[in-house]
């Protein structure tokens, strides 16, 4: 345990920011599984509609090191690909 007053905020601070991570984190991965999931199920209108909101909380995680940026490049472009060409 800490025991200066600067350790104890320190731990105090790593905690808030672990927390912030983890619901980024998970906010990002729910949008990406319930894309996947309508592209499987071919709702095309209803996955084009969420693809933003996919891009949105991938910037977001990628923007404050929750995820590497190439990484949310990756997932962008995959995503990308699972919808058909008009």
């Amino acid at each position: 345990m800490p025991i200066t007053s600067s350790a104890k905020k320190a731990l105090r601070q790593a905690k808030t920011r672990r927390n912030r991570n983890i619901k980024k984190k998970e906010i990002y991965k729910t949008a990406v599984k319930t894309y996947r999931k309508l592209t499987s199920a071919k709702q095309w209108d209803d996955a084009a509609a969420k693809l933003p909101a996919v891009y949105k909380s991938l910037d977001k995680a990628a923007k404050t090191n929750v995820i590497a940026k190439n990484k949310a490049k990756r997932l962008k472009s995959r995503l990308a690909r699972l919808m058909p060409k008009k």
